[in-house]
């Protein structure tokens, strides 16, 4: 099993949870300016999407897309406990919370990253984040993780979006729940072996 990432991009998500899960697993970098793996490889014919991140399977296959990688991934090893069993209520309150992330935190953020984004449109996505963290402070009240009392999948994606506020500029100081939940999860071994990993952490 491979991973593609570019480190502190999305694709530490999986990374996090490859080695939460204890898997064997290889990464790869990609340079997502040039579209070129650190071996050599064009990355466009490995996801032609253009971005990370992406998973080879053992047998060949490749999967895209955070959410499904971190499912796919927590469902091969059940007892992990990443991810409730699915077709359970528990298991679509988790996909609730993937699908939130992705289309309510990561695309936000991602809009950020863009040097030329105009001032007030800047001003608008903060507007827009601060709802989101207003809602995420008050689910996370009383509860160490988001979707209770053990660290799962979410948490991984929730972690590696919420942990680009500083790099992008974003205060988090008004949400003091959110910093402390950084923090604790930060601490997580698996987090911080995969930041040491990919050079974010020493």
């Amino acid at each position: 099993m491979k991973l593609y990432y570019a480190p502190g991009a999305c694709s530490m998500a999986p990374h996090i949870v490859l080695r939460e899960a204890a898997y064997r697993f290889e990464l790869e970098k990609v340079d997502l300016a040039d579209k070129q793996t650190e071996r050599g490889e064009n990355y466009l014919t490995i996801n032609p999407k253009g971005y990370v991140p992406a998973l080879r399977l053992d047998e060949g296959d490749i999967l895209t897309e955070v959410a499904v990688i971190l499912q796919y991934l927590a469902d091969q090893k059940p007892e992990s406990g990443l991810a409730p069993k699915l077709g359970t209520k528990e298991r679509y309150h988790l996909m609730e919370w993937l699908n939130f992330i992705s289309s309510e935190l990561h695309k936000l953020f991602g809009s950020l990253f863009n040097p030329k984004i105009p001032a007030e449109w800047r001003e608008n996505q903060l507007e827009r984040l601060g709802q989101r963290f207003d809602y995420l402070t008050h689910q996370l009240n009383g509860k160490p993780y988001l979707a209770g009392d053990s660290f799962s999948v979410a948490d991984a994606y929730l972690f590696t979006v919420l942990n680009w506020s500083a790099l992008l500029k974003v205060d988090l100081k008004k949400w003091p729940r959110l910093q402390e939940y950084l923090t604790h999860v930060a601490a997580q071994p698996s987090v911080v072996e995969a930041m040491q990993a990919e050079g974010l952490r020493h």
